[in-house]
């Protein structure tokens, strides 16, 4: 009857089967240990750039044998509640029918979570994402083999090329006391007082405030105004990037007009405008430049934890050098790439582009950190990868599935301590306590983030010491330029915006 309390099915299951294709493979009941496997055939066949699909067939001989042996349990059993019949006493055939579907549904739970028990140990497929099926829409038939099926995202399959002994070009530079200077100055930014500047000529690292109209095809499609930003030599919008705005503002003085062109990024809302480069017509009101604080003691070991101007030199020193060993990893991590992806032809879907996006920035990010750049600096390179975020993903994926498989031959492996080594190095650089980067690292779901990015390090470091070098001076226009950035737009998303011009004739 519909108003009998059914028994209870295994939730443990039923949970387990939703974590995805390894999770449900660890998460079987203990009951299920050592068990008798199942007789299952298993169909793969590709259906698309890393992704199968995988059509499971499980013999009805072991589903049946599970059916007896449940239903043998509750005729013996106090819990079924059959109207007319003490408990243990009802006919098994009416306890079949009345709990036939609650029973059916555990076993199923069972079933499934022991097939894919099964087939993760038995194949050869290295999903990156839970199976896309939904278990609850399965039954188990009445009569014949058991039958699912689901498409799920694997690790593309290549062949790696001989990655020792590679010959790689690194950049090596030495700071020169100007250098040196300017890098102070970019440290002490954030703590000095800003001014008007005299004579009002600007230059790198003052700030300027414009009125800013946008066009395309000379056509206006959004007005600024008021807009403070810095001179680098770069500027990220929250939608496009000015490559050369340093260049163009350099000079410019209260009443002077300077046109800049900025690539719009290809997740523009305006879909006609996607990666295409708009003009943006600063026209100049105020330049203000940074008084710097003065370097007292005080100041010094609160800001920076060095007591004299002698060791603040020494600090700015160190930070430039580690910012060069990063420029030179960088430097080498886009050679390794392009010489082993050029033997490699797989290609990465869309789908799973757009779900590692998140992923794949944080570890950027972590990378920048790590290498001791400001939250300004890392802020300004941010928006450059997010501008073509598909792409930069899917470059990092790539290498991402190179360096894996380098450390999976070579069996490198991280440990804890590894994890907790780099926890410390990251709250010593910030100035946090351990436990507080930690408990941040989890809240923002980046744990797994610090592994890979050890894991891949160790095999990039790997394939570093064992490559040979022609060293190369690195000039400053090879240097990664900063990047100035503003909250504003350079398409407008209101819906009362001008909507973009059409493509002129022929065009």
């Amino acid at each position: 009857m519909a108003d009998e309390e059914a028994p209870k099915t295994d939730e443990k299951n039923a949970d387990a089967i939703s974590t995805g294709f390894v999770d449900a493979a660890a998460g079987v009941a203990t009951e299920e240990e050592g068990a008798i496997k199942l007789q299952q055939s298993v169909e793969i066949r590709d259906v698309g750039p890393c992704k199968k699909h995988v059509k499971v067939t499980v013999d009805r001989a072991q589903i049946d044998k599970r059916f007896d042996e449940r239903f043998s349990e509750l005729t013996l059993s106090d819990q079924p509640q059959i109207r007319g019949f003490r408990p243990g006493k009802a006919p098994r055939k009416m306890i079949e029918r009345q709990y036939y579907d609650s029973v059916a549904e555990e076993i199923k739970s069972q079933v499934l979570m022991a097939s894919l028990e099964q087939l993760a140990e038995e194949q050869t497929i290295a999903p990156l994402s839970p199976p896309e099926f939904d278990p609850n829409l399965l039954n188990i038939p009445k009569e014949g083999a058991f039958i699912y099926e689901f498409d799920i995202e694997v690790r593309p399959e290549f062949e790696l090329p001989d990655y020792k002994g590679m010959k790689l070009r690194r950049p090596i530079h030495t700071y020169t006391p100007e250098e040196v200077e300017v890098e102070k100055k970019r440290l002490l930014e954030p703590y000095g007082q800003l001014v008007p500047k005299e004579p009002p000529v600007a230059d790198l690292f003052d700030t300027v405030t414009a009125d800013v109209t946008i066009s395309f095809r000379d056509k206006e499609i959004n007005k600024l105004s008021e807009v403070r930003v810095k001179v680098e030599p770069q500027l990220a919008l929250s939608d496009g990037i000015a490559e050369d705005f340093g260049a163009k503002m350099k000079g410019a003085q209260p009443g002077d007009v300077r046109t800049v062109d900025i690539t719009l990024s290809q997740e523009t809302a305006a879909e006609q405008l996607r990666g295409q480069k708009v003009q943006a017509t600063f026209t100049v009101k105020d330049v203000k430049t940074t008084r710097p604080p003065e370097l007292t003691q005080q100041f010094l070991e609160e800001a920076f934890m060095v007591g004299t101007p002698e060791s603040f030199t020494e600090l700015v020193q160190a930070v430039l050098a580690r910012r060069l060993e990063y420029t030179q990893r960088q430097a080498a991590r886009q050679q390794v790439l392009e010489q082993i992806a050029a033997a490699s032809t797989w290609e990465l879907p869309q789908d799973m582009l757009r779900k590692q996006a998140r992923k794949t920035l944080h570890r950027r990010l972590l990378e920048m950190k790590n290498a001791g750049m400001s939250d300004e600096q890392i802020k300004g390179r941010r928006r450059l990868l997010e501008q073509d975020v598909l792409k930069s993903t899917a470059d990092a994926l790539k290498e991402h599935f190179v360096l894996q498989k380098v450390a999976e031959v070579e069996k490198i492996e991280i440990e804890q301590e590894d994890v907790d080594a780099e926890i410390d190095r990251i709250a010593e650089q910030s100035g946090e306590s351990f436990r507080k980067v930690k408990a941040r690292l989890e809240k923002e779901d980046l744990m797994e983030a610090v592994a890979a990015d050890l894991l891949e390090r160790k095999a990039l470091d790997l394939i570093i010491a064992n490559a040979t070098y022609e060293d190369y001076e690195l000039k400053p226009s090879e240097q990664a330029g900063e990047v100035a950035t503003v909250a504003e737009q350079a398409v407008p998303e209101s819906e009362g915006a001008a909507p973009p011009p059409a493509p002129e004739s022929g065009s």
